[in-house]
């Protein structure tokens, strides 16, 4: 083989085996993307989670918005915008969630009400007991 030929050979191994890392790196079983398990509980007793005392309040924890509607219940989708994967945030007044990047806008469901975002954001069971928040899906 020559040098040529070892070059070629080589690139073309190291193009493959980028692609294959990129193609794992993507996998949505993680907990916060959409497909991924969700299952953890949040204390409303805990300084931590103090913003989830009042309407309009919400925390990130897992990979998942955490918020308290102006009515007093709670919802939790995934906080990865489907657009480009930045951060959401949630708007009390309006009782949605909103990418501060790109503007998409989502129901309190995670629906896409506006884009550029086209997918909808995985929305999550929640359950309170007492003053313990369980958020799982």
């Amino acid at each position: 083989m020559n040098r040529k030929e070892f070059f070629r050979q080589a690139g073309l191994h190291g193009a493959a085996l980028l692609a294959i890392s990129q193609l794992v790196s993507c996998s949505k079983s993680s907990p916060g993307v959409a497909g991924g398990a969700v299952d953890f509980t949040l204390d409303l007793n805990d300084p931590a989670n103090a913003q989830l005392r009042t309407s309009g309040g919400f925390v990130y924890k897992n990979g998942v918005i955490v918020a308290r509607t102006s009515s007093g219940t709670y919802l939790a989708v995934s906080q990865v915008c489907t657009h480009q994967g930045a951060t959401v945030q949630y708007d009390g007044t309006q009782n949605d969630f909103f990418c501060p990047v790109h503007g998409s806008l989502f129901a309190a469901n995670g629906a896409v009400l506006a884009g550029p975002a086209s997918t909808s954001l995985r929305q999550y069971q929640v359950s309170l007991t007492g003053s313990t928040l369980r958020i799982y899906g």
